[in-house]
């Protein structure tokens, strides 16, 4: 329903930033923010996948978000693995998993696109972008299709490929890597042809995997290409490992590590960049959108700067440069969804905590014991640093709250009072757990403040 693209946001234009570190005043591409109803529920297409292979069960879910307070959904197309869900002429379908099965012309986009516009809903689809095996299942394109896509990983002082280890799910590709880059750009292009009513694209792993990938010979290449830089003992003058204290091997800083760290941003802020102009060529009525954690001062391992081109993360970080800041592509997003990962909600629950709580388990997360490791004070950062350029949507992992829903419930009103909307990871939790009066509940609370 291309209405629901058409409303101005006032929650976003009223969040606009005032930095009180790093932010100037240059004009934003977004500063006309698309109009967006603000709360998403994200299917996910793997845990989803035996549920959503029937029409009847698409509408029936679509009617309970929209009863619970949810004005949008994002379906997830394009898996970890590189498979999609929707006939391609160039990315493997995703006709099986776990011991079910799909035709290739089950069309599950274009149901979900009829039945959420009928009941006034935006449909938004998830794509991963740099993500091509799954490595817990040995599946994906890297294991059959471009195993020479896949990240050289520096593990623990020895090179291998991302396949061959399993501590990581995620069997993510070399993002540098022009034909990684080509490839992920002609899927987009073919997915926008083909779903000219969807109501807009939301990149997932648009990222490396962490700091210790990629380390190709391709990489070296373009790296000292870019930095002008003649790395003599690679890979260990970027990045090397030693024993701690305790006899365990940690990566250190080498001597070219700050400027490997601002060329890895550049080349996703470049692809973003690409994607934007090609998605917006085809379809310019199109919601561009990016999914990441938001533990922004620990974010950089990843080759990410979510950040706007206005705020200067050099002022603040010891790892970031001077340049580090052109890498930022907030102006590129018409919606930017942050995943607020933490059990606790508040900065001043953080005051009280004597240690770490919760799980820190995601990609790039640290011990620290900081504020933005809470709801509240995550989703401040995110919103201090993207500097108004785009509407900020905080995202919540039911799964974190296992076992006390009360927290969760306060979870969501806290993102609902800092940020323009929630967006909730997963429904396969809401439902496996009975949460609909609960989510509800917190969601309706807003209305009454």
């Amino acid at each position: 329903m291309k209405a629901v693209k058409n409303a101005i946001c006032a929650a976003a234009l009223a969040l606009t930033c005032a930095c009180a570190i790093g932010c100037g005043n240059g004009d934003s591409q977004s500063s006309d923010p698309k109009a967006l109803n603000s709360n998403f529920m994200w299917f996910d297409c793997e845990a989803n996948y035996q549920r959503l292979s029937s029409p009847d069960s698409i509408r029936h879910y679509l009617v309970k978000c929209k009863e619970a307070g949810f004005d949008n959904v994002v379906v997830d197309v394009k898996s970890i693995m590189g498979e999609v869900l929707y006939d391609s002429r160039i990315a493997p379908y995703m006709g099986e998993w776990d011991g079910w099965y799909r035709r290739q012309d089950y069309d599950m986009l274009s149901y979900f696109i009829t039945y959420g516009h009928e009941l006034g809903m935006g449909v938004y689809a998830s794509l991963n972008i740099f993500a091509g095996g799954h490595n817990w299942v040995g599946r994906g394109i890297i294991y059959k299709e471009h195993p020479e896509w896949q990240s050289i990983v520096y593990d623990k002082g020895e090179l291998k490929p991302i396949s061959e280890v399993k501590s990581t799910y995620n069997g993510m590709m070399n993002p540098a890597d022009p034909q990684v880059q080509q490839y992920q750009l002609d899927v987009l292009a073919e997915f926008a042809r083909k779903y000219k009513d969807v109501d807009g694209i939301i990149f997932d792993r648009v990222r490396y995997d962490d700091i210790t990938s990629d380390f190709s010979p391709l990489s070296k290449e373009l790296f000292e290409k870019y930095s002008g830089i003649t790395v003599e003992n690679y890979p260990d003058d970027i990045l090397y490992w030693e024993k701690n204290a305790s006899g365990e091997p940690e990566w250190k800083e080498g001597r070219h590590f700050r400027k490997w760290v601002e060329w890895r941003a550049s080349v996703i802020r470049d692809f973003v960049g690409k994607a934007h102009a090609l998605l917006k060529s085809i379809s310019p009525d199109l919601v561009i959108g990016d999914y990441t954690g938001a533990w922004y001062p620990t974010y950089y391992q990843l080759g990410v700067n979510w950040a706007s081109r206005d705020y200067d993360p050099s002022e603040e970080y010891g790892w970031a440069t001077p340049e580090y800041r052109n890498t930022a592509y907030a102006e590129l997003l018409d919606i930017y969804m942050t995943g607020l990962y933490y059990t606790l909600v508040t900065k001043e629950e953080v005051d009280r905590a004597s240690g770490v709580t919760g799980p820190r388990t995601e990609a790039a997360m640290d011990s620290s014991i900081d504020y933005c490791y809470s709801v509240e004070g995550g989703a401040e950062l995110a919103r201090r640093i993207t500097c108004g350029a785009v509407p900020v949507i905080g995202s919540l992992y039911v799964e974190q709250y296992n076992g006390d829903w009360d927290r969760f419930g306060r979870a969501v009103r806290q993102v609902l009072k800092d940020t323009e909307g929630v967006m909730i990871f997963d429904i396969v939790h809401i439902i496996s757990h009975g949460l609909w009066d609960e989510l509800s509940e917190a969601m309706r609370s807003e209305e009454n403040q």
